[in-house]
């Protein structure tokens, strides 16, 4: 079945010969902001989604504070691939955002190199956990703006995150492509920075 992301209609379906490497990431933050549009943008295969829909009995359990319109949640995780470039391939594993599903999150977390923290600016605590987690465990990770249409720069979100300088901040669309890649594409390039480093 093909892929309907415009932006990419007819997507590679198997790896390229000369791959050799392959880079699990995950993609985290805080429920409703945007993890499974970010893998379902960005993967050249169809991508694997747990999503169901949210039904009454979640009332109460799932804070819907500025995603009052959002019907379905993921209750596993999303898997996604994508090739970085002839010998380099990239796999997603987006996490499941509430406080319930968390406990899933030390398998996700398994074998990854580098995780996206992908953050709404109106809902900034949600993604404190995530942040904690990642500089707990040592993991190199990134953070991503996905930008709802408010007004609030780069330099104040990292203010108001508390973000160490040498932790990238970028902006993002995730339902685009281009720019969930480019978000990627930034995490890959810490991740070998940070790696480089403790080799020294």
């Amino acid at each position: 079945m093909r892929s309907t992301n415009s932006e990419n209609p007819d997507p590679p379906s198997a790896l390229p010969a000369t791959a050799a490497q392959g880079l699990k990431l995950v993609v985290v933050g805080g429920f409703g902001v945007g993890k499974t549009t970010l893998v379902r943008s960005v993967s050249e295969i169809r991508p694997l989604n747990t999503e169901e829909t949210m039904t009454q009995a979640g009332a109460g359990v799932d804070s819907l504070r500025g995603v009052t319109d959002k019907t379905t949640t993921t209750v596993a995780f999303d898997f996604g691939r994508i090739t970085v470039d002839a010998t380099s391939v990239l796999y997603l594993f987006g996490a499941p955002g509430q406080e319930r599903f968390w406990f899933l999150w030390d398998r996700l977390f398994t074998g990854a190199l580098g995780a996206v923290v992908l953050v709404d600016a109106r809902r900034l605590e949600d993604s404190w956990y995530s942040i904690d987690r990642l500089e707990a465990q040592r993991t190199p990770f990134v953070v991503a703006h996905n930008n709802f249409g408010t007004s609030y720069t780069l330099d104040q979100i990292r203010a108001a995150l508390d973000l160490a300088d040498s932790v990238p901040l970028v902006s993002c669309d995730a339902r685009r492509r281009e720019s969930a890649k480019q978000v990627l594409i930034t995490l890959v390039h810490h991740v070998r920075s940070t790696v480089r480093e403790v080799v020294r």
